[in-house]
């Protein structure tokens, strides 16, 4: 019997009878073996002892899990498994809350109300904290969770969050509005802040989001569909003014539009989806994001990473909020994700996520040499590397790609790669091929350790990084060889999916 018939059979798969129980660590942690196994993914308690026999990894992976909080894990391997659907019959309840795991923010659901009964300039690049009320400042408090504030004129209603800290580079803020409900979630590093409130009022659909990166501070702006002035903001929403680790949040989705198919090679195409009017987001670079639609009845979720529109467009700001999202996906005739995707017409929606992924940019702006070792779509995330190094690192001195296809008909961006290469003194791209045909006259084979040490040599006095993407066979064996030539962990970041 499969896992889904089982699933379906009504046999009591936690043995509570579908009754829903609290669990704190200290019974949870009792769950722990091969017959009694319970985790816990984002708080919620499964047991997980019935799917043993049918865990792709083995038992031996489910069991780095048993008796403790295993998102971690999951993540590493599953963060696309839609694992809420898949171990919905396995669930024992919620974790019980401690005060360690959530961080609620200074302001509290009581604070919803202030407002500024008093005109302001109506260009958002001037409301300075120093022009607001002492009622609005930031407390001097040596608390590190954000607060919010807001204040309004006849015709506006501005939210100031201040996270009391500089914004990173990986920073950025995502806006979603639907039908009353607002949801602005600040993303610091491994930390997210999420506001999330249903207006007391309506605003209208398009809305803009100014950030001081210097300042730590982040504005949204709205107008009001009606001019007047709000007795209170809105009601609070679940997990509202709340401070989380990242990996601990819930992916949020809203519907996006297909615009345009454009085909790259034979089997690979940009698909560019366009985001709801009450959306503003930006992805990240090296981040990804999920698509989730229904096929057959089955929900899937799959993890891309985004590619810019063009690899060298005229604007050199990769983290540039956008309504657009561009994603290169190579479609297999036997995928049934890339061939509903296929199939999908111009004008229809699928839900994209909020950005994901563990990559950070800080290491990148100091090092003077950036290797890229991509094999087929692996090269997605290596596309928007290259545009932010050779314009945003100052001490680079290189960067440089070893592509890896089977045959020059797979070959990603090809020309582009190439006239970038003719272009920017800074990038070099290097192409090999497994299957090539007689007249090809680049490199021939599979990663090998020859291969590298001739790519990947150390100037003296050089800060290097290297990062990997492609089949999980293709990062592993990458990693190793790349560890015998002498890079430690913090100088190698490969892309996992």
């Amino acid at each position: 019997m499969d896992w889904i018939r089982l699933t379906k059979s009504g046999k009591d798969l936690t043995g509570f009878r579908g009754r829903l129980i609290e669990v704190t660590e200290e019974e949870l942690r009792k769950h722990n073996t091969r017959d009694d196994c319970w985790t816990c993914i984002r708080g919620m308690v499964y047991n997980v002892s019935p799917y043993m026999q049918f865990h792709p990894g083995g038992e031996d992976e489910l069991l780095k899990a048993a008796g403790v909080d295993g998102t971690d894990l999951f993540d590493q391997v599953h963060r696309w498994v839609n694992y809420e659907s898949m171990l919905k019959e396995c669930l024992v309840g919620r974790m019980a809350a401690k005060p360690s795991t959530l961080i609620h923010g200074s302001s509290n659901t009581q604070k919803i109300n202030p407002s500024v009964n008093r005109l302001y300039p109506s260009s958002p690049s001037t409301l300075l904290e120093s022009n607001l009320p002492s009622s609005l400042l930031p407390p001097p408090t040596k608390d590190h969770c954000p607060r919010f504030d807001w204040f309004q004129t006849d015709v506006t209603v501005n939210i100031t969050v201040y996270t009391k800290c500089k914004i990173p580079t990986s920073g950025i803020t995502v806006v979603d509005l639907q039908g009353g409900t607002l949801r602005v979630e600040v993303f610091l590093g491994k930390l997210s802040y999420l506001l999330h409130l249903q207006l007391s009022h309506e605003v209208q659909e398009h809305l803009s989001v100014h950030t001081a990166s210097a300042v730590g501070r982040v504005q949204v702006c709205m107008h009001k569909v009606s001019s007047g002035q709000w007795a209170k903001l809105g009601e609070p929403l679940e997990s509202h003014d709340s401070f989380l680790h990242r990996k601990d949040c819930a992916l949020f989705y809203r519907k996006c539009v297909l615009v345009s198919k454009t085909h790259v090679t034979h089997d690979t195409s940009v698909f560019h989806f366009q985001m709801p009017p009450g959306t503003v987001m930006q992805i990240p670079v090296g981040e990804h994001v999920y698509l989730k639609t229904t096929v057959k009845g089955n929900k899937v979720v799959k993890p891309y990473t985004p590619v810019d529109k063009i690899l060298m467009p005229n604007s050199l700001e990769s983290t540039e909020a956008t309504a657009d999202v561009f994603l290169m996906i190579k479609v297999y005739p036997d995928g049934v994700f890339t061939q509903h995707l296929c199939g999908l017409n111009i004008g229809d929606s699928l839900a994209i996520s909020s950005p994901n992924g563990s990559f950070s940019l800080r290491p990148l702006h100091d090092i003077t040499h950036l290797y890229l070792l991509a094999a087929g779509t692996g090269f997605t995330p290596m596309a928007r590397l290259i545009r932010f190094t050779l314009h945003n690192v100052g001490n680079l001195r290189n960067t440089k790609l070893m592509f890896f296809n089977r045959q020059e008909s797979d070959i990603l961006w090809r020309s582009e790669l190439d006239q970038l290469a003719e272009m920017e003194e800074k990038f070099e791209v290097k192409h090999v091929l497994s299957e090539p045909s007689d007249d090809w006259t680049g490199c021939r084979g599979r990663i090998d350790a020859s291969l590298l040490m001739d790519f990947m040599s150390r100037p003296k006095e050089s800060r290097c990084f290297v990062c990997i993407c492609g089949p999980t066979p293709f990062t592993k064996l990458a990693r190793g060889l790349v560890q015998q030539m002498g890079y430690c962990d913090e100088e190698i970041h490969t892309f996992l999916g």
